[in-house]
């Protein structure tokens, strides 16, 4: 796998004079949660389908395939074709993953930061694989991260001081450290799947 240093690198190319339609897609992202959370089961309806959008947004631009603004609505253009179906693997997903990770957390903070990364790559896999069902994604993703979860949470102490200077700007430099990140998580997948043969 290429070293972490060489996936920052490629994000920053990948996004060079496409930040701009990327940030608004993770702002977008953050309204409709923040909003959604207004409602007691709003997170949960729409962040699973948002979050699997948002990991395809950034899946595509790894790839260097074109991307828009409806990439983040994908699911729910499936769900126009195919029924209801199609968007509740992305729905029991997000929240196993909430569960799951919460539950470890109270353990302690250790062990669900060590789960999270396990579960770190099911997304990326639920969008490659959008038959799966949500704890098959899971599995698959622990199964890719064994091995992994040292390198991957190296990638993201990395981002640690773009993160305090984040705070500075009261928040507002999220929106451009997001994208960044997501690019370069996509990014580690990529090198994951050719690493394990998937």
């Amino acid at each position: 796998m290429r070293e972490n240093r060489e996936l920052r690198a490629i994000a920053r190319s990948q996004l060079q004079g496409t930040w701009i339609p990327a940030v608004l897609v993770t702002l977008i992202y953050c309204v409709i949660i923040g909003a959604s959370s207004f409602v007691i089961v709003g997170p949960l309806v729409l962040g699973g389908p948002l979050t699997l959008g948002l990991y395809g947004y950034y899946m595509n631009k790894a790839r260097n395939k074109s991307v828009s603004l409806e990439n983040l609505f994908d699911v729910f253009k499936d769900v126009q074709k195919d029924g209801i179906k199609e968007i509740l693997p992305s729905i029991l997903l997000y929240l196993l993953v909430t569960i799951f990770i919460t539950l470890w957390s109270l353990l302690l903070i250790v062990p669900g930061i060590i789960k999270g990364l396990s579960y770190s790559m099911s997304f990326f896999i639920l969008r490659d694989n959008p038959k799966l069902d949500a704890m098959s994604a899971i599995n698959q993703s622990k199964q890719m991260m064994n091995g992994y979860k040292w390198k991957l949470f190296l990638l993201c102490l990395s981002f640690l001081g773009w993160g305090l200077l984040c705070i500075l700007t009261l928040g507002i430099g999220f929106l451009l450290l997001i994208p960044y990140i997501l690019t370069s998580f996509a990014n580690f997948y990529e090198d994951l799947k050719k690493q394990k043969g998937k």
